[in-house]
């Protein structure tokens, strides 16, 4: 679960983060206002208008403004507001049709005084899977060509191995600091940092904080002028305070409307819909279609009670995709009984009535042969088959 910019620094900020300070607007009229207040509480002279989407690069899109002045705060965010941003990173890249700006965040202007005396950094928390340890990586390139400095300049990329078990220790944060080049207050300032950092990462079951830029200010202060987080979706049942953030407007609205019947769903380039009962086994089916000469377009996992209605919203879940030419669904009946599933999906295609893709079904399990009779004698367009190889053949005929 990703969250906005201003809710990022929110969490950032209840561990101590010190962080870039703004008001978030989602009406132009109240921009002068929220600039204003900005004015008396921090003294910026000038202020940041910046959109809120779930995508990086905003500034090359358009939708991060300098404003020397309250008309200009005022006009950007008239501009900004309703804009369709595209950025590197919204869906089809610049080419795309970008991403519904709704909010902006009015921040203050953090390189004053003296913009020359600043340093911007680059410093995000992840785990590293293949190593099981979380890691720091960190640079001095910080900005908004960062990949570029990743690509062109790897030498320039740090990585801070921290053991889980140990968790961080204070010599790792000084050691970041001073990879960084910085002495003094600064290294002070960027040790607490990393460290308070560190604890939010952990505290919030988060797979992942990026903090870009890191800013190093006239004044040797560390700040947080931007955060991108993305939160463990398996662990929010332990923050609901976090999952309450959640933008569904921002996540693809088949993914959603597929998570509110309790399916895990994710949507592919492919052509042929997958509904499987297990993510391992969905893997393997994925894998089948693939060299079949299909492509899986989309991963769906029904889970252990795959009945009447819960397959009928996954067949629904699967057809708004225009893009599908067939359905392969491989169920292993193990908790669930075959001959159920057989039945449900039978309901179900009588239920819609509207299935105009060919489904291949291939049930393996408890009654597995009973299930296949029923989907023989369903009279419906339902191609049946016990082993996958079979059920890959029959997808590599319907779609050729």
């Amino acid at each position: 679960m990703n969250l906005h910019e201003y809710l990022g620094k929110d969490l950032l900020a209840s561990y101590g983060v010190a962080i870039q300070r703004g008001i978030l607007v989602e009406n132009a009229s109240d921009a002068l206002a929220a600039f204003e207040k900005l004015q008396q509480e921090t003294g910026t002279k000038f202020g940041v208008v910046k959109a809120q989407i779930h995508a990086g690069g905003r500034g090359k899109g358009g939708g991060v403004k300098l404003a020397k002045s309250a008309a200009e705060v005022e006009e950007h965010t008239k501009n900004i507001l309703g804009m369709m941003l595209k950025t590197p990173q919204t869906p089809g890249g610049m080419e795309g049709p970008g991403k519904l700006v709704s909010k902006v965040l009015i921040t203050e202007d953090s390189y004053a005084p003296d913009f020359n005396a600043c340093k911007e950094f680059y410093v995000s928390i992840l785990m590293d899977r293949e190593k099981k340890q979380n890691v720091i990586v960190y640079s001095t390139e910080g900005g908004m060509n960062i990949e570029e400095v990743a690509e062109q300049t790897p030498h320039l990329v740090h990585k801070e191995y921290i053991d889980p078990t140990l968790g961080l220790q204070p010599f790792e944060a000084r050691k970041v600091a001073f990879n960084l080049g910085l002495s003094g207050k600064a290294m002070k300032e960027m040790t607490s940092f990393i460290t308070k950092l560190y604890a939010a990462f952990l505290g919030s079951d988060a797979s992942l904080f990026e903090i870009n830029p890191c800013l190093k200010t006239a004044d040797d202060r560390i700040i947080a002028v931007d955060s991108k987080v993305t939160l463990d979706d398996n662990a929010l049942f332990r923050h609901k305070e976090l999952e309450a953030l959640r933008d569904t407007s921002e996540e693809d609205p088949t993914e959603v409307e597929a998570k509110s019947y309790g399916l895990n769903y994710v949507k592919l380039d492919g052509n042929v819909g997958c509904m499987v009962n297990g993510a391992g086994l969905a893997m393997a089916t994925m894998d089948i279609i693939k060299l079949s000469g299909g492509s899986p377009a989309n991963f769906l996992d029904v889970g252990g009670t795959a009945d009447a209605a819960r397959v009928e919203q996954a067949f629904r879940i699967i057809l708004q995709d225009k893009n599908v030419k067939a359905i392969l669904v491989n169920i292993f009946g193990g908790i669930v009984r075959c001959d159920r599933v057989a039945n449900g999906i039978v309901d179900a295609y009588k239920n819609m009535g509207n299935i105009n893709v060919p489904i291949i079904v291939r049930l393996q399990g408890t009654n597995a042969e009973l299930a296949k009779q029923i989907i023989d004698e369903s009279g419906l367009e339902v191609h049946s088959a016990i082993q996958l190889q079979d059920a890959a053949d029959i997808v590599k005929r319907v779609i050729a």
